[in-house]
This record gives C-alpha cells, sequence and structure tokens, in this order.
C-alpha cells in the first residue's frame, strides 16, 4: 500500500482464486439464541477505502473471487451513517483489476432493502447470490427468536429477488426445536421450505447456548423430538435442494474453475454457489485451466451438485437457449 494510504496488515494462509474479505466486525441485533454480540460487541464497518485497498491486495496475490464476510454484511456502513453504503461499495470491488467475481454472504431478511438487492443482481461482476439468514418461518417462533418476519413475507422476499435475478442463488440456515415450537409451526416451516426453491439448506437442532436469553425460555423441546424433527427437515431439504438442481439442468452457468477433478475435468462453483457450503459444478472440456471463469452448459446433477460440458462459444451457445443441445 501507498505510504499514505491504507496498509493492509494481512497474509494469505492458503492459496487458490477464492478469499475472504471481511466487512465488519460485531452485531447490534439480540437473538435470543445468539451469544456473538456477547463477546464481539457491537457492530464495526471497516472505512470503504480500507475494504478496496485490501481487495487490490488480494487481487494482486492471485484472487479471483472475494467473499465477503461479516456477522450481518447488509449493517454495513450504519455506524458510520450510510445505510446505502454496501450498495455503493459493490461496483468498486467488482471494478478492482483482476477481480472477476464478488460474492456477499450473511444477509439479515429484515435489513434486505430493495436498492441492495438490486446492486446484487444488476452490477457487472457481483454475484446473483442471497446467503439469507431466516433461521424459521412460523412468525411465533421468528418472534420468540427476536427476528422478523413470516413465511408470507420471507417468499415475498425471494419473488423480489427472482423477479430480477431469475437464477439467483439463494441458501439459508434454519434451527429446529427452538423454545416453544410447535408441530403447527414446524409445519409452518416445511411448507416454506417447499415453496422457497433454495439451493442450500443447513439444518440444526436447536441447543442452549450460555448467556443467551433463549436458555431460560420455557417449553423447551425433548432431545429427541428435536432430532427427529431434525432428521425429518433435513431430509426434505435434500430432497428439494438436489430437485432445485435438477431445475438447472440445460442453462448456461459460468464457473470458477478451482481444482482438477477426480475423473478428469474440473471442480469449481457457479455464481449460485459459494464456496465449502454449498455445492460444486464439475466441468467438462479442453483448454481449461486452472482460476479461469469458463462458461459451461449444465448437461447433469448429481445431488447439489452439476455437471456442466465448456461451451466451446459462450456468445453462440447463450443464443442458442437453455435447453439447446450442446454436443
Amino acid at each position: 500500500a501507498p505510504a499514505s494510504g491504507p496498509r493492509v496488515l494481512r497474509r494469505r494462509l492458503g492459496g487458490g482464486p477464492v478469499a475472504p474479505l471481511k466487512l465488519a466486525s460485531g452485531c447490534d441485533r439480540r437473538c435470543t439464541f445468539c451469544a456473538i454480540p456477547a463477546f464481539r460487541g457491537a457492530y464495526v464497518s471497516r472505512p470503504p477505502a480500507e475494504v478496496l485497498e485490501e481487495a487490490r491486495w488480494l487481487a494482486g496475490h492471485g484472487v479471483r473471487e472475494l467473499v465477503l464476510v461479516s456477522e450481518n454484511s447488509t449493517s454495513y456502513g450504519k455506524d458510520f451513517g450510510d445505510l446505502r453504503a454496501l450498495e455503493k461499495l459493490l461496483p468498486g470491488l467488482a471494478a478492482v483489476d483482476g477481480i472477476e467475481r464478488v460474492r456477499v454472504s450473511y444477509l439479515q431478511p429484515a435489513e434486505t432493502r430493495p436498492g441492495l438487492i438490486e446492486a446484487i443482481c444488476g452490477t457487472p461482476g457481483v454475484a446473483p447470490y442471497f446467503d439469507m439468514s431466516f433461521q424459521h418461518a412460523s412468525g411465533p417462533v421468528l418472534r420468540s427468536m427476536r427476528r422478523f418476519g413470516d413465511r408470507e413475507r420471507f417468499l415475498g422476499l425471494l419473488d423480489q429477488i427472482r423477479e430480477l435475478a431469475p437464477d439467483a442463488g439463494v441458501r439459508s440456515n434454519f434451527i429446529v426445536g427452538f423454545p416453544g415450537e410447535t408441530e403447527d409451526d414446524f409445519e409452518e416451516l416445511a411448507e416454506f421450505l417447499s415453496a422457497a426453491r433454495l439451493d442450500a439448506v443447513g439444518v440444526f437442532g436447536y441447543s442452549d447456548e450460555d448467556g443467551t436469553e433463549a436458555a431460560d425460555l420455557a417449553g423447551k423441546l425433548d432431545a429427541a423430538e428435536i432430532a427427529r424433527r431434525v432428521d425429518e427437515l433435513s431430509g426434505l431439504a435434500e430432497e428439494l435442494t438436489s430437485q432445485r438442481a435438477e431445475d438447472r439442468i440445460g442453462s448456461l452457468v459460468r464457473v470458477l474453475l478451482e481444482d482438477k477433478g477426480e475423473e478428469g475435468g474440473f471442480e469449481g462453483r457457479a455464481e449460485h454457489q459459494a464456496p465449502e457450503v454449498d455445492g460444486t459444478v464439475l466441468v467438462r472440456g479442453e483448454g481449461l485451466a486452472l482460476g479461469e471463469i469458463v462458461a459451461a452448459r449444465v448437461v447433469g446433477s448429481d445431488g447439489v451438485d452439476l455437471i456442466a460440458d465448456a461451451a466451446v462459444d459462450p456468445v453462440a451457445d447463450a443464443s442458442a437457449g437453455p435447453n439447446a443441445d450442446t454436443a
């Protein structure tokens, strides 16, 4: 960094074309099941100039995709009085020389405003990807968690996203067996999953955490009942996310090649897949190289993972339509 500018005190501990870029630390929300505010403190955003300088440093060390991370990325900038700071930052990050993809992680539904949806869906170089922290879909359970929303509001939010980017990737995590969760609440969550068409789903059984309000709530469920609900919802989630992957067969995806495949080809991730937590794409073709982003036609799926053939002529292949035969 220049002597007069922000200094990046960082060393990459791993290689590869993907790296996290921290936006902020701490959290101002007070979810009853979470202890993060107690040990990480209030939300503190990093200055935009510092974030951009680190992005340039990462690009100079071979990074092609930035994954923006924090406890709550939708709050970025609020502590220095700019609720649109993230929308303003994204174009600058995407324009950094060498960076080909920017991905935002951990979005709070209550703070996912229309302008942010438009920025994520409409900024070239930003992946139309939404890591939404839904946690549940029953209004009473969410209120007990001290969180926003219900099934109808969340489905409406997904409609807003898909109106701008029909193929946007969406993932979320859910807590099952929260104190007071009834069978009706559980069914409400299952109905939401069936309608939401999520690409990736994490299901976790509730357990007490020291220092949280939820640890003292009445209506605790038996451990065996929580395990049963986790198994049931996990099975449903696996079926639904596999169906969502099948829906992408025939589509054209842009894949960042990250590793050699076990049976030939290259393994990578499309725009709707985040590193480590989502599925992958096995790309088959000639003349491919690690670290590049290639266009590929999806020809099959295996669970949440996709199989695709590299497009010989991406422009012509795209004009042929989503169901064209690329053989």
